[in-house]
Formats: structure tokens, C-alpha cells, sequence
């Protein structure tokens, strides 16, 4: 039986077999099988005494979201407690991996008339990790400029004063003893280093935004066994951010350089609206990239009419392990949902009651799950779990068929996970680069930021956009530089970045120098969250080649620090 307490895909999630999780990320992420327990985002009111009380591990977070650990056994129990709200599964996070100084209107900040460095503000890097040994992270005499390093994977939160103590080991080996932890893949290394790197490996050349800024680091931890983070790492890393900063009496800036395509990008699922609630807390900004989306193809949109059928094309690569497909359309229209395999058989309608079904084609085992709307939004999703029966999903063009009963809106979205866990030919034959920021990018108080090449002064078409003008959301804010971009390599020296992943950390390390000139130097002691988005956006210059501002491409413009603040 459908719980409306619970999300559609946490409903579809308690449905499927052992099997069918072990075989789908998507529906396996959060699920401890061992312990037969759920690691649970909800949203509630009052106290959780009660539900300690029934034998279930809280950890509370900011602004009435908590995160906990239920025995399967508990979730229905759980869910009919008056004082929790709503409960949703973690996803999985994708990092946005895929001259600039000057571009963005850094200089006259950091150089003689202002000088600003970021001193006094925290720049929180929430991502892969550091390498705490690059000399752009460490002071002229060698200590570290690192207040806080969580690594979630180790579970130990090593102070300034650890990492001092394993920098001055004699060796490399004896301070990874004192603080084991590594940037494995070097993305959270980049991302720091961008958004507040002194340079001081390349004798100041190539120093990040808010070179002075002290840092705060989190190592996210795995949310199942691919290794990928998700969105519950992520809020336990934003809520230790905030909470460190007003301990330490700091504003504070936090980068998020990574998202999913998971949900109805209206901004409505509880990893958004717990991201506008920690937002209001303290004197913060919450930065994302808007992830790179744009060009990958695994965006299908359009609006149907009545008596006219819609097909949308499908192709799916050989070897493709298996992957979830989201509908999410207007609760007022009612359509027909059929699938057609690539031999033509065709599978459905899908009967328009929650709940899960189960459709056999070929080598796939097909796993549909008819939604309702959540009490947060208008939408309406249907999800489609494309499951090996042994190793791999029948490759070929499907067609998703569509046909109108009766229509109030009659427009429909779909989307396919991020593009780094698919094969390059599984995408959309006729896809729409529209609504392909990723979340939480879609956070309303967060700043979402695209990319754009510095070099050419034009739009990285790998770069999510926003929606259509009326759509569902107006995003991004703004963008900044994220192509061929000169960052701190792990391991020492620098390297060359491209993504959306290195977008962001330029406009975090930007709002670093704002907070300074505003609250550190007394100028503005107001100059945080939304008024820190306004004056961006207020600096946003534009490009040539755009006949409207703000656009799904660039936002309100690309960045431009000074005339943010001059």
C-alpha cells in the first residue's frame, strides 16, 4: 500500500525485492542490508523523544530535519507519528567534473585600493577531501590554514592542531598516521584551491579568490557501496559548517560542487527546502554549480495536445548495468504511459494507481512505480527501473509513448541519472538542454552557478541550465568561469580543470571577499545569504550574443566581483 507520508521512490525502494535493490543504486542507496535498516532524511515538528523511544538512532539537524536509522520493520510506525512531517531516501551526488582572474573583476578586490583577501570569513569545501600537504593551503611558515577536517569515511574530525602535528612529521608516511586522510581523486583539492588557494606553490601566481581565508573541509563519506557520496553526507556536512562557524563567531562560505538529476528540479524535495532552511541560520552563503548536464542528453521535455500521440526515443548503449528513469508531470493531466523495446513489443499502459509493478522485456526486468504528489509540490512522478535480469539491460532505441485523455497543462519532463555513471550513448535522440541544472543546485536560497569559457566570452555548453521562461524554476544566478581553469593539483603543482565543479568555488571564494568588506570591515553588517546573492547579481555583466537577461544559460550574467561592490 502507498504511504504519502513517504517519497515515491523510498515507496518503490520498500517494494522491491532484495534482488531488485541489490541489482539498482538507486533503489539500494540508504538501505543497510546486514542490519535490514534505513539511513532516512525526514522533516519534523516538535520532539523526536517519541521516536527514540521506539529504538530508532536521531541525529538532528538544522531548522526541524533530522537524519535517521530505522529497522525496516519501523519505517510504517514511524511514518504514522503525527510530529514527523515527511521522509524521503538519500540519493547519490555526482561531482561536476568535466585567465579567469582577471574575467571575473577579482583584481581591483585583492590588489592595492580594497585589498581584500577573505580574512576573518570561513570558506567551507564540502567535496572529496583536501591534500592538507599543497603549499597553497599552508602559511608562510609552513602551518595550515585548515580550521576543520571531517572526514565522514573515517568518521574523525581533525582540528588545526592535528594537522599542524602531521605536517611537521619527518616524513609523509608518519603524518598520514596522525591524519589519515586523502583526496583520493583530487576534485575537492581543485575546488579549494579555487576558491581559496594563496598560490603560494607557484610564489603567489596562481593564488584562489579569498587567499586568506581560513578553511573548513569535509571529506564526504560513501552512501552505499559505489562509493559515491549523497545527499545525507551532504546535509550533515552543511549542518556542521553552519553550527562550526557561528561556534567560531565567523561568517562563513560554502561550496557545493556536485548534485544529482533525481527529482521534480522544483526545489521542493528535502535536501532544497534543508538547504533554504540553513541558509536563514547564521551569517552564511550556500554556493552550487549547476552541474554539467547541458550537452549530455538525458533531458527529454515537450507539452502535448489532445488526439496527438507523442513518442519520446531512447537509445540505450550495450553494456548498460541498469538505470532509473523519472516522468514527473502535472497532477491534473492524465496520459497514457506505454514502453516500446527496441524489438518493437510494447509494454503498458502503466495503470494509473500507486504502486509497484513489474514488466518483463527481453534481459530487462522493468520496475514501474506510479506516483501522487508529495505535500510539497504539484508534480506528479512516474518512475521506470530499468533492471538487468543477469548482467546488462537490452541495448536498442525504446520509445516512451504518450497519449493525452485530458490535459490542464499537458507539459511532461524526463530525466536520466548524471551522465558520468551512463555510457555516453545512453541519452535522448531528441533531448532538451532546458532544466538540466542538477540538484541542489535548485535550492531557492542557494547560488546557482553556471559556467561560462573566460577565454572565448561564451557559454560552456556543457553547463546545466535552467528552465524555459515560465518553466518550473528561474535558475541559474549566475555564472562564472569553469573551462581550462588552473587549480591545485593533489600531490603538488597544478593542473588544468573543466566543469561546473570549478565554477562555483570562484563565486563562494567572491562572496568570502564580500562578507569581509561587509561585516569584517564594517562596511555592510547585513551582507550575507540573499543580499550577498543580490549584490552577484547586481555585478553580473553581460555577454554579447544575449538578447535577454536573465537567460537559462548564464543566469542574470557572468561574474564580476568588483561592480558587486564599487
Amino acid at each position: 500500500m502507498d504511504n504519502q507520508k513517504l517519497e515515491d521512490l523510498l515507496n518503490l525502494a520498500l517494494e522491491a525485492t532484495d534482488e531488485e535493490r541489490e541489482k539498482s543504486a538507486d533503489l539500494e542507496t540508504g538501505y543497510d542490508e546486514e542490519e535490514r535498516t534505513w539511513e532516512l532524511i525526514v522533516r519534523y515538528s516538535g520532539s523526536l523523544a517519541e521516536v527514540e523511544e521506539m529504538g530508532i538512532e536521531t541525529e538532528i539537524l538544522l531548522g526541524g530535519y533530522a537524519i535517521l536509522k530505522v529497522p525496516q520493520r519501523l519505517i510504517a510506525p514511524l511514518s504514522r507519528l503525527p510530529q514527523i512531517e515527511y521522509i524521503e531516501k538519500p540519493k547519490r551526488l555526482f561531482f561536476a567534473l568535466y585567465q579567469a582572474r582577471a574575467a571575473s573583476c577579482l583584481s581591483p578586490l585583492q590588489e592595492a585600493g580594497l585589498g581584500l583577501d577573505g580574512e576573518g570569513v570561513l570558506v567551507a569545501v564540502l567535496d572529496s577531501g583536501i591534500d592538507y600537504f599543497h603549499p597553497d593551503f599552508r602559511r608562510e611558515d609552513g602551518s595550515t590554514r585548515i580550521r576543520y577536517l571531517w572526514d565522514q569515511a573515517l568518521g574523525q574530525v581533525y582540528d588545526e592542531d592535528d594537522i599542524n602535528e602531521a605536517l611537521a612529521a619527518p616524513n609523509r608516511q608518519t603524518a598520514l598516521s596522525i591524519v589519515p586522510s586523502v583526496d583520493v581523486s583530487g576534485h575537492g583539492t581543485a575546488v579549494a584551491g579555487i576558491a581559496a588557494g594563496n598560490g603560494r606553490g607557484s610564489n603567489g601566481q596562481n593564488r584562489g579568490v579569498a587567499y586568506g581565508s581560513p578553511l573548513l573541509v569535509v571529506k564526504l563519506g560513501p552512501s552505499g557501496r559505489d562509493g559515491f557520496p549523497g545527499t545525507v553526507q551532504l546535509m550533515r556536512a552543511v549542518d556542521f559548517a553552519v553550527r562550526k562557524a557561528q561556534k567560531l563567531s565567523m561568517p562563513v562560505a560554502i561550496n557545493i560542487s556536485f548534485g544529482n538529476t533525481y527529482g521534480s528540479h522544483d526545489g521542493t524535495s528535502l535536501v532544497e527546502t534543508f538547504l533554504n532552511a540553513a541558509a536563514a541560520q547564521g551569517r552564511n552563503v550556500i554556493v552550487a554549480g549547476t552541474g554539467n548536464e547541458g550537452a549530455a542528453g538525458g533531458h527529454a521535455a515537450g507539452t502535448l495536445v489532445m488526439g496527438a500521440e507523442e513518442e519520446i526515443l531512447l537509445s540505450v548503449a550495450p553494456y548498460e548495468t541498469g538505470f532509473g528513469l523519472q516522468l514527473w508531470k502535472s497532477y491534473a493531466d492524465q496520459f497514457d504511459i506505454m514502453l516500446e523495446g527496441p524489438s518493437g513489443q510494447r509494454l503498458g499502459p502503466f495503470p494509473p494507481e500507486p504502486g509497484a509493478r513489474r514488466y518483463q522485456y527481453g534481459n530487462t526486468q522493468l520496475l514501474v512505480y506510479y506516483g501522487e504528489p508529495s505535500p510539497y509540490s504539484l508534480a506528479q512522478e512516474i518512475y521506470i527501473d530499468f533492471i538487468p535480469e543477469q548482467t546488462y539491460v537490452d541495448s536498442g532505441i525504446w520509445r516512451v509513448i504518450l497519449t493525452p485523455r485530458r490535459l490542464a497543462a499537458g507539459r511532461y519532463d524526463l530525466w536520466l541519472p548524471s551522465y558520468g555513471i551512463l555510457n555516453t550513448s545512453t541519452r535522448f535522440l531528441r533531448s532538451s538542454p532546458e532544466t538540466t541544472l542538477t540538484i541542489p543546485a535548485t535550492a531557492a536560497r542557494v547560488i546557482s552557478v553556471a559556467a561560462y569559457d573566460s577565454s572565448y566570452e561564451s557559454y560552456a555548453d556543457f553547463s546545466g541550465r535552467g528552465g524555459p521562461e515560465g518553466g518550473i524554476i528561474q535558475k541559474p544566478d549566475l555564472a562564472a568561469p569553469g573551462v581550462d581553469i588552473l587549480a591545485p593539483a593533489k600531490g603538488g603543482g597544478y593542473e588544468n580543470v573543466t566543469g561546473t565543479s570549478f565554477a562555483a568555488p570562484f563565486v563562494t571564494g567572491t562572496s568570502a571577499l564580500l562578507m569581509q568588506w561587509g561585516i569584517k570591515q564594517g562596511n555592510d553588517p547585513y551582507l550575507y545569504g540573499e543580499k550577498v546573492k543580490a549584490s552577484l547579481i547586481r555585478g553580473a555583466r553581460h555577454l554579447s550574443g544575449f538578447a535577454e537577461w536573465p537567460n537559462s544559460w548564464l543566469g542574470y550574467g557572468v561574474l564580476c566581483a568588483a561592480d558587486s561592490i564599487l
